[in-house]
C-alpha cells in the first residue's frame, strides 16, 4: 500500500442532519462552535439554521462525489436528538484492512450518536468489522 493509500480516503460516511443546533456540552472544548455573543449558543433547532445545514451538506456530498469520493450516506434520526451526528469522525474510524475502531466520546450526549444500524450496513456491503 502506498502512502496516498494510507492517507486518503475513497470513501466516506456521512449524516444528513435532521435537527441540527449547537452543542452546549462540546462548546467549551470545540474552537470551531462560535457564540453568538449577544445570544450564546444556539440550543434549539430552528427552520432556518436546519435549511442551511442541509444545503450546506448536499452541497458537500456533491461536491465529494464529482470529485470521485463515494459518499456512504445516511439519514440521521430525529430520536434521540444528536446535536453533532454529522461528525461521525469523531466516534468512528474505518481503515484500509476492514477494520472499524470506535471512540469514547468526552460529553455524554454525544454518545448517543453510536448507531450499530449504520455499521451493520457498511459491514454487510462494504467488509468493515468492528
Amino acid at each position: 500500500m502506498s502512502l496516498a493509500d494510507r492517507q486518503t480516503a475513497a470513501d466516506v460516511m456521512m449524516i444528513r442532519p435532521v435537527a441540527f443546533v449547537g452543542n452546549p456540552q462540546t462548546q467549551p472544548s470545540n474552537s470551531f462552535q462560535q457564540l453568538d455573543s449577544a445570544n450564546g449558543a444556539a440550543t434549539s433547532v430552528d427552520a432556518a439554521s436546519q435549511t442551511a445545514a442541509l444545503l450546506e451538506f448536499d452541497v458537500l456530498a456533491g461536491a465529494l462525489r464529482q470529485a470521485g469520493v463515494q459518499g456512504h450516506v445516511f439519514d440521521d434520526t430525529p430520536e434521540p436528538h444528536t446535536r453533532d451526528s454529522i461528525f461521525p469522525n469523531n466516534w468512528v474510524s474505518f481503515h484500509a484492512d476492514g477494520t472499524v475502531v470506535l471512540y469514547p466520546m468526552l460529553a455524554e450526549n454525544r454518545r448517543l450518536e453510536r448507531r450499530l444500524d449504520l455499521l451493520e450496513a457498511l459491514s454487510s456491503k462494504h467488509g468493515f468489522h468492528a
